[in-house]
């Protein structure tokens, strides 16, 4: 069976031109084979020439989903809750469920019981991230940033409490916070008031 060759594509999520490789057929053939396979249930289209083995999506490391959500939304980087457990941040564990912040549309996408979740910010806000392990994701302090931000616009739940604010720079997040409205900044005062 043509499937347990696929096994031999050493990366999360692969193309039509790795499964041409693999089997050696044409680009066109591995096309029709991957629709046949979606159709089947043994690969989930992430988006158009863009699949995983659906076996394999539910125990994806952290990285592979980050770097996943990136490709789903270009440009995008992981940042919020997401990236602030990452860091260690937030105690709240997000599995299989990957939160990223882009200039296009606000959107939500299911694949394969994994769910992404985009939100747009004017694009004078869209920055400080870093390239890791392949995937772009915000610093810690642009999380937070970019979390108080959204959540002063009422567009964002952040869960105060599940916060490790001694894991953040200080100084740091207090410059990127200037650059967001002044909602945003007081939102930071009030909690390191709290704390």
């Amino acid at each position: 069976m043509n499937y347990k060759r696929l096994l031999e594509i050493d990366k999360p999520h692969f193309s039509h031109e790795d499964v041409a490789d693999v089997l050696g057929i044409k680009k066109e053939s591995a096309a029709v084979l991957c629709t046949r396979y979606v159709k089947k249930g043994l690969l989930t289209r992430l988006k158009r020439n863009l699949y995983v083995r659906t076996e394999a999506l539910a125990r994806l490391a952290e990285t592979d989903l980050f770097r996943i959500a990136n490709l789903l939304q270009v440009p995008s980087y992981v940042s919020l809750t997401s990236a602030l457990s990452h860091y260690g941040v937030s105690s709240q564990v997000q599995r299989n469920f990957v939160e990223s912040v882009s200039i296009k549309r606000s959107k939500a996408l299911e694949r394969g019981g994994a769910s992404f979740r985009y939100f747009k910010v004017r694009a004078v806000l869209y920055g400080s991230f870093v390239k890791n392990q392949g995937a772009f994701i915000a610093t810690p302090e642009k999380a937070m940033a970019d979390a108080l931000y959204l959540a002063s616009l009422g567009r964002y739940s952040l869960d105060v409490s599940s916060l490790d604010l001694d894991k953040l720079d200080r100084p740091v997040l207090i410059r990127l916070a200037r650059d967001y409205p002044m909602k945003t900044q007081k939102l930071l005062e009030q909690l390191y008031e709290k704390t």
